[in-house]
């Protein structure tokens, strides 16, 4: 439901794009709702173009026109980053049950798959109005993501991963993350908000020295040819 979450992806990917060690990643998502009570309107609501500025408004104590303002703004800043936002369209909606969506995926298929249902789930919210909280819709988009419709069916009408959502957010919880998007390296390092390519790639540059240290060479005892030193082929005299 976070639109910069949306754009922290398309961020990531481009800092992954310029990240030499890119196929030793592997990044998988973790739930996080930023309202567990939030309510789902079903498949057909009418949404009124400026229904999610009023909703910022509500939030944060603004008039409307203050939230057009940063619907705007938002949409500016998401279209510099290749994604089509349209909240005129946004359909309000409990994300518990697309979070176990996205649990399902990475069980059967790993986190490529996970990366596709995710991706798919951000399009249709934020760029083509679907409305992600009404189970047909979510089981729809998720088989178009590659999943098996009845196993959707399934884990929706059992809860199955409600257990592991909650998990996941009291894991969040306890790391000291209190809102959305944010990075987490090797468990060790943490990058808060939709930061930029190179704040992205250079927490990951750290992130992999440290996980493979190189030597600093110095003068002494290299086998340049200005110092002494043996190697396979014997020792200088």
């Amino acid at each position: 439901m976070c639109p910069w979450c949306y754009v922290g992806k398309r961020r990531f990917e481009a800092a992954l794009g310029r990240f030499e060690h890119a196929g030793d990643v592997e990044v998988t998502w973790k739930a996080f709702e930023l309202d567990q009570n939030a309510s789902s309107h079903p498949e057909g609501t009418q949404v009124g173009p400026d229904d999610y500025a009023q909703r910022l408004s509500a939030k944060y104590g603004t008039g409307v026109e203050r939230g057009r303002e940063m619907v705007s703004s938002m949409t500016e800043t998401a279209a510099a980053e290749g994604v089509e936002l349209r909240f005129d369209r946004a359909v309000k909606a409990n994300t518990v049950d697309a979070h176990q969506v996205i649990h399902l995926a990475l069980e059967r298929g790993g986190p490529e798959l996970q990366g596709a249902v995710k991706e798919r789930l951000l399009r249709a919210y934020f760029t083509e109005g679907e409305a992600v909280g009404d189970r047909a819709v979510l089981q729809r988009l998720a088989v178009e993501a590659g999943l098996d419709a009845d196993e959707v069916a399934a884990v929706l009408a059992e809860g199955r991963y409600v257990d592991d959502v909650r998990s996941e957010e009291a894991e969040a919880s306890a790391l000291g993350i209190t809102g959305v998007p944010f990075f987490v390296i090797d468990r060790k390092y943490g990058v808060s908000g939709a930061q930029s390519p190179d704040v992205l790639l250079g927490a990951l540059q750290r992130a992999w020295s440290e996980r493979t240290p190189q030597l600093v060479m110095t003068g002494a005892g290299t086998t340049s040819a200005d110092g002494e030193a043996c190697g396979p082929d014997g020792c200088a005299i």
